[in-house]
């Protein structure tokens, strides 16, 4: 099979699957090195599909996808573990914000989908003077998250919640943080 159909099989079940297709399983069942796969997928990039990279595999990032807010919360020394527990299971972190009584939302963009987007946030936060957001609100913080389908977002909230990451909403929070930002 040439590389081109090898791309199109690729695409088809990339856009078939709800979870991370592994790099190695693609590359058995092509009879190609997983060096191969990397470069078929980052041709498929350059062609315009939206594909993230997990440490579990490839998911294909569609408009059709789903997104949740989680509240969490947990030390600094945990941040790696929740992230990557986030991406691991099919997840891209879109942002991370707080809820300050006084202050209101305060929100800044991620867009966090492998391990190495992870390590390179842990790395510029460890590597500077600035604290993390969630410092603001004695830990407590909330992410949106995105997923190829709520089956995912699921799995990814059992996780968080075995973890004990998962934070309950208080009285005094909206349960729509964005159509109550635009009301102000």
């Amino acid at each position: 099979m040439n590389g081109e159909k090898r791309r199109q099989k690729i695409t088809q079940m990339l856009k078939n699957e709800n979870a991370p297709l592994p790099g190695s399983a693609l590359a058995k069942s092509f009879g190609v090195s997983r060096q191969v796969i990397v470069q078929d997928i980052a041709l498929l990039r350059a062609n315009g599909m939206d594909i993230i990279s997990t440490n579990r595999g490839y998911l294909l990032n569609n408009d059709s996808g789903v997104s949740r807010v989680f509240k969490v919360r947990h030390e600094d020394d945990e941040v790696t573990q929740e992230m990557n527990l986030i991406v691991d299971m099919g997840g891209r972190i879109e942002d991370v914000f707080v809820y300050h009584k006084v202050y209101g939302v305060i929100k800044a963009d991620m867009n966090i989908s492998s391990r190495m987007d992870v390590k390179e946030y842990v790395d510029k936060i460890s590597s500077g003077k600035s604290s993390l957001l969630k410092n603001v609100t004695s830990g407590y913080h909330y992410h949106t998250i995105c997923a190829a389908s709520e089956e995912i977002l699921d799995r990814i909230q059992t996780e968080l919640e075995k973890c004990g990451f998962l934070a309950p909403l208080q009285d005094y929070e909206p349960v729509d943080f964005w159509s109550h930002e635009e009301d102000n």
